[in-house]
């Protein structure tokens, strides 16, 4: 999975959830699925976390590799 926007489409879709009833679970709004999934640059880390929690994940720093610095 190359990010995580994949990362949670795929597994939402995985589970058999839609957008909605993946807010609901973890308690965030529909609108932040939709943004998480759309890629959107600026989300709260707890809130992803909420989302990644259900999938048994969490955010965790990652090295940059050489092909992806900046």
């Amino acid at each position: 999975m190359s990010n995580l926007s994949d990362f949670v489409k795929q597994k939402r879709k995985s589970t058999g959830l839609t957008q909605e009833d993946l807010s609901v679970k973890a308690g965030v709004g529909l609108r932040f699925i939709r943004e998480l999934e759309q890629g959107k640059p600026t989300l709260r880390m707890d809130k992803v976390n909420q989302v990644l929690s259900l999938f048994g994940h969490e955010l965790s720093p990652t090295k940059i590799t050489d092909h992806e610095e900046r």
